[in-house]
């Protein structure tokens, strides 16, 4: 039996239940459809997106591919996705990230590189001396998001695009995302679903297997490389599911998904003014 508290956050992030397969496509047209709209009312004539070989990306990727096409199919004409890789340095799972843009289809691949950025910005910041290895490299690993997203940007405003994001009620509801990094966007497509949605859709759309079910990580860490997002959050993403769609979970899961809400309120407001 789901409490008032799950009922409260699954609704504040949207989250609805997605039980058959005429449910998922309806989802998916819908969201389709929805950023093929936003599209038009803002004006602009691309979408770029951040392609990192995770399930997240491929299916926003995709959706976006699919919206791009539509539009162009229509006789609007002009319209383009551009995914964009921005690995730091050399990125260990580079085959995951180019099977993503075979399966997607993009219309236009730039790569970016951030390392020499990321590397400028740590060398001029006197903050990070006497840092312990460990918490310099957990501000390097957010470092590494805003700087990705200020190369989204760049591509967006050379190209009058809008800057897709990935994020989605699985990591909302933890807060998982970098502060004007990863969780800036112009519009987000998989807002309300959750991982195994995600998922789900991704696997309707045609993905590969091997980045449907994927092993899950932000992957900002240096002395981490590849950690697991259930490391980060303390319960696996199957658990975070069943809390918001109002299942029984253990109540340590429940505490632990609540304190960390109410931790990373502020990720998911504006910023506060008197």
């Amino acid at each position: 039996m789901s409490t008032s508290k799950q009922k409260e956050i699954a609704a504040a992030l949207g989250v609805k239940r997605i039980e058959t397969t005429e449910e998922l496509k309806q989802t998916i047209c819908l969201r389709i459809s929805w950023i093929m709209n936003r599209l038009l009312v803002s004006g602009c004539k691309t979408l770029v997106l951040g392609i990192s070989g995770g399930v997240d990306s491929t299916c926003a990727g995709r959706l976006c591919q699919e919206a791009i096409d539509e539009l162009n199919g229509q006789g609007q004409g002009g319209y383009k996705f551009i995914a964009v890789r921005l690995p730091y340095r050399t990125q260990l799972d580079e085959e995951d990230a180019q099977a993503a843009l075979r399966f997607i289809k993009p219309s236009e691949v730039q790569v970016v590189n951030i390392g020499p950025a990321v590397q400028a910005i740590a060398g001029e910041t006197l903050a990070l001396e006497g840092l312990t290895p460990e918490a310099r490299d957990f501000v390097l690993g957010n470092t590494k998001a805003r700087m990705r997203m200020v190369a989204q940007y760049n591509i967006a405003n050379a190209t009058n695009g809008l800057v897709v994001g990935t994020d989605h009620a699985s990591e909302a509801v933890m807060g998982f995302f970098t502060k004007f990094g990863d969780g800036a966007c112009d519009i987000a497509p998989l807002s309300g679903l959750t991982k195994e949605q995600v998922r789900n859709i991704a696997s309707y759309l045609g993905a590969p297997g091997q980045l449907v079910h994927k092993t899950p990580t932000a992957d900002l860490e240096d002395l981490v490389p590849g950690k697991p997002d259930v490391l980060a959050f303390g319960c696996g993403y199957e658990e975070i599911e069943n809390y918001l769609l109002g299942d029984s979970v253990d109540d340590r899961v429940a505490e632990l998904i609540e304190a960390q809400y109410a931790k990373t309120q502020h990720k998911r407001e504006l910023p506060y003014a008197p």
